[in-house]
């Protein structure tokens, strides 16, 4: 991304898949995601589709700077990209 250029949804729903691939390989992180968000583990790929989701698995992100700073380490992405994304995903809304 271009400094000063905001990340379109699709650049940003990127940044959130990989931030659900990630949890994939962080079971116990998962299993606070999922039961925070309410589903179980089957119910992934229906909700995945959901207005919101993936806004959702950011904000989990970045509600746990521990979990937050593995996953940008991991993925070589800047955490400030990730809460870029997450406020894109979100429609602009920064809480």
């Amino acid at each position: 991304m271009v400094a000063g250029k905001r990340l379109n949804d699709e650049q940003a729903a990127e940044i959130a898949i990989s931030g659900l691939t990630f949890l994939a390989g962080e079971p116990e992180a998962l299993g606070r995601f999922l039961t925070l968000a309410g589903i179980g583990p089957g119910d992934l790929r229906q909700v995945a589709r959901e207005p919101g989701f993936l806004a959702g698995v950011l904000e989990f992100f970045m509600a746990d700077e521990s979990l937050l700073m593995a996953f940008a380490e991991a993925t070589a992405i800047r955490p400030t990209m990730i809460a870029a994304a997450r406020f894109a995903l979100s429609g602009g809304d920064p809480g």
